[in-house]
Order: structure tokens, then C-alpha cells, then sequence
């Protein structure tokens, strides 16, 4: 942990100047007064599968080395009971006593979403959105002060990366920290959607606001900008800030996170996490599928950006908007490439410059006009109706009997239709409906604990 740290606007930089030797002996301390937790979202597959077991053991072996946690959180996803058992297995024998399993197929936590489901709170969708918000109920419901996220598949994982997020919540008191890192193996650049979508668009919505003197939009865009990896899934919360955030369930999930904590936090924190190549599960970039892949993400990604700015900010857009920001944003992608060629052949790195493009050009920059028309068309087209109708007297009887009311009802509806992101209310929302919920998963762990013995 370093010694050291640079603050850029509302976000403090912490840089890995040197492995402190007290880190851990500091983090012990802090944690006597508070209860930080440990959420792991995984798939059954990281440790039944024979090619992912060693890198999911050898996270669990890391994760028993940090004794300031008070327990770490598995969120088991499409797990059969002999699954848990080897979990249980795998935790007993890398002598890891404070691990929780939270069995999302089990009968007992399977109450709890279909309880969520009753009281109107839609989780349809599955995936590791909805497995990390029921991991956040269970830590509530725990009694956690702080919590932190880490993925499952984190090929070069180390316990001091951990320590490195958690820092800044347990001994500075940050509401916030999140991890930043190269995403490179060592021969490969990778962190495409981060280096070839988030970044330029960043970019281009900054160029474009700037222009128009949009200064609430561009005090947002500067926040995610000041972010050295803005997707990555490793952070670190305080209680405080976790009841209060809204979630989302899709690929959207790491940039929700970081508007809903530029809303509600006022000063964060990010931790470079190592120096070194890290890896970990690279996606498909599925040119002609854009519902898997790298494809598929991006499409969130810009539709949730989209959506807060439009929807939630107030941004005023017109028809050519979203092509002039695609234009924009070519442009700036095609800069950005160049470095990252000049700077490849410079390292001797394996830099395919051709693919990269064809990524921008045939998904990318394809995907920000098709967002913007989902999000817009509605509007256009009955703006558009509502002129022609008015215009031409051949339409006076119908528009006595309500024909622009209709209109006007149906672009309300398609509005809706077309925005719905699938955000997830807080949790401070969900258990001022739902007081009961926070014992209602404890007695559901208590039951599957009482299962697996």
C-alpha cells in the first residue's frame, strides 16, 4: 500500500509505491470496531470445472490469509447440493471458518426472491447482477458496516489485493474505493469495451457538453473520466452508501455504480490493485450476436450512460445528436488505437490493430446510434405526427374525437417501454416495504447451514 496519494477532483488516487509490511496489522485493528464483509458472486463451474478449479482454490487459499474480515459471502449460482458440499470442501480444507454460502438455487434463499418478486421488486433476470444484490441483503442482514466485491475469476489473485480496496474504507473511512489495473496477460492487451468504447465515448460527451456549455452534464462525465478503469468489479463500500445506491442487474452494472456514487458520495477513493498483468475471463466480442459477448455489454453500458443523462440529468437531445456523438466518438477511438499500436510495438506486445478497428467501426460506434434511436424515437415520431395531423384539415375529425390525445398517450407508453433499464430500488428502499426480510435471510442461511452439516 503506498505512502502516497494523488487526488483528482473528488477522487483520491492511491498508487502501489511499495508493499507496506503493516498493511494487514492496520486493517486488523481498524476492523475491531467495525465488521467488513466479503462478497464472492461465482458460478458453480469456476470449481466443478477441472480448467477453473485451480484459479477459484487458489482464491479461496488468498482469502483465508485475510483475518480482518468478519465473513466472506459466496453467491452460488446454477449449484446442485453436491455442488455446496464441495464448496464447503474446498473452504474446510484451505481452513477458511468464516465463509457463508449464499445458495441462490436452494429452496430456502429461493423464498427470499420470490418474496422480492411479490412485493413487486422484479429479479427475472439472472446473472451475476442479481446474485451480487442478494449478496448485499445477506451482508445488511449480517450486520456488515463495510462490504466488498470480488470476482471469482481472477486468474492472479493475491490477499494484499484485497487489503489494497479495503484500506481506504477501514482505515481512511472513504465511502467508496475501487480497484484500477492494466488488463494485459503479459503479451495481450485486453479491457477492450473499457479502452475502445467507455473512454472515447467518455471523451466525445465531454467534447460535445463542453461545446454547449453543459456543465452539470460535464461535472458527471469528469467523474467517470477520473476513473483509471471504470469497469472493473473489485470495490469496497461503506454501509451507508450501499442502503442508499440503486442497482442494476445487466452488464450496466459497474458504471450504474459509479453514477449512483457520484449522486450520493462525496468523496471516494480508487486503489491501483498491481503492477503487474492481470487476468482473468475475457468475453467474445460477437460482431452479429448483440445479445452475448462483448457485444452485449457494450450495448448496456451505453444504454445506461445514455439513460442517466437523458433521463435522470435532464439532457435535452436532438434528432442528430446521437450520429454527430457517433462521428465523435470515431474519431477519438481511431486516436486512441494509434496509441495503443505505437505503444504495443514499442513493448513487443501482440496487437491485432485491424480487429480492434473493426470492433469500433462494425459494433461500437453502430451500437451508440441504435441506443440513441431506442431511447428517442418515440418522441420524435409523435412530435412528428402531432404536426402532420395539426396541419391538415382532413384530420379534424379525428382529432375531435382524441386522435392527438392517443398519440400522445402511445409515445408516453413507448417512452417507458424503450427507457426501462431494469434498476433495481435501494435497499433502504426494499426493507422500508420489506422490514421483516433482513431475519427472513438469516433464518434462510440458518436453514441451509442446518442442511449441509
Amino acid at each position: 500500500m503506498p505512502s502516497f496519494a494523488q487526488t483528482h477532483a473528488r477522487v483520491t488516487t492511491y498508487y502501489v509505491l511499495q508493499d507496506k509490511q503493516d498493511i494487514l496489522e492496520q486493517l486488523v485493528h481498524a476492523a475491531r470496531w467495525k465488521k467488513p464483509v466479503l462478497i464472492v458472486p461465482a458460478l458453480a463451474s469456476e470449481f466443478t470445472d477441472p480448467n477453473t478449479r485451480p484459479v477459484f482454490e487458489n482464491i479461496v487459499a488468498e482469502l483465508a490469509g485475510a483475518k480482518y474480515l468478519a465473513q466472506v459471502i459466496f453467491g452460488l449460482d446454477q449449484a446442485s447440493e453436491d455442488d455446496v458440499r464441495l464448496l464447503i470442501e474446498i473452504c474446510q480444507r484451505h481452513e477458511m471458518m468464516n465463509y457463508i454460502i449464499q445458495w441462490n438455487d436452494g429452496p430456502a434463499i429461493s423464498a427470499i426472491y420470490n418474496q422480492l418478486a411479490e412485493a413487486g421488486f422484479d429479479l427475472s433476470r439472472r446473472g451475476k447482477g442479481r446474485n451480487v444484490f442478494m449478496g448485499f441483503g445477506v451482508a445488511i442482514a449480517l450486520g456488515a458496516t463495510c462490504v466488498g466485491l470480488l470476482d471469482a475469476d481472477i486468474k492472479t489473485f493475491q490477499r494484499r489485493h484485497l487489503d489494497r480496496i479495503f484500506f481506504p474504507i477501514l482505515v481512511h473511512n472513504y465511502p467508496f474505493s475501487k480497484a484500477f489495473y492494466a488488463r494485459w496477460n503479459g503479451q495481450r492487451l485486453f479491457g477492450r469495451v473499457k479502452r475502445l468504447l467507455l473512454d472515447p465515448l467518455l471523451l466525445a460527451l465531454k467534447r460535445k457538453f463542453s461545446e454547449g456549455s453543459e456543465e452539470k452534464m460535464l461535472r458527471l462525465v469528469d467523474f467517470l473520466l477520473s476513473f483509471d478503469y471504470q469497469l472493473s468489479g473489485e470495490v469496497a463500500m461503506d454501509m451507508w452508501l450501499l442502503r442508499k445506491m440503486r442497482y442494476s442487474l445487466d452488464w450496466g452494472v459497474e458504471i450504474f455504480t459509479l453514477i449512483e456514487v457520484f449522486r450520493k458520495a462525496s468523496h471516494v477513493a480508487q486503489v491501483e490493485f498491481t503492477r503487474k498483468s492481470f487476468d482473468h475471463k475475457h468475453q467474445r466480442v460477437s460482431v452479429d450476436d448483440p445479445k452475448t459477448g462483448l457485444h452485449k455489454m457494450s450495448l448496456d453500458i451505453i444504454a445506461t450512460l445514455l439513460h442517466a443523462l437523458i433521463v435522470e440529468e435532464g439532457l435535452e437531445v436532438g434528432e442528430e445528436f446521437f450520429r454527430d456523438l457517433a462521428l465523435t466518438y470515431e474519431s477519438i477511438a481511431e486516436e486512441i488505437i494509434k496509441k495503443y499500436s505505437d505503444n504495443a510495438e514499442f513493448n513487443n506486445l501482440n496487437y491485432d490493430r485491424d480487429a480492434e478497428e473493426e470492433m469500433v467501426y462494425q459494433v461500437l460506434s453502430r451500437a451508440i446510434v441504435q441506443t440513441g434511436d431506442h431511447l428517442t424515437a418515440p418522441g420524435h415520431l409523435a412530435s412528428m405526427m402531432l404536426r402532420f395531423t395539426a396541419s391538415h384539415p382532413e384530420f379534424k375529425p379525428y382529432v375531435e374525437q382524441g386522435l392527438q390525445q392517443t398519440i400522445l398517450a402511445l409515445e408516453e407508453r413507448l417512452r417507458e417501454e424503450s427507457l426501462n433499464v431494469r434498476h433495481l430500488p435501494s435497499w433502504e428502499r426494499i426493507l422500508w416495504k420489506l422490514p421483516e426480510l433482513s431475519s427472513g435471510i438469516v433464518d434462510a442461511l440458518e436453514e441451509d447451514k442446518q442442511r449441509f452439516k
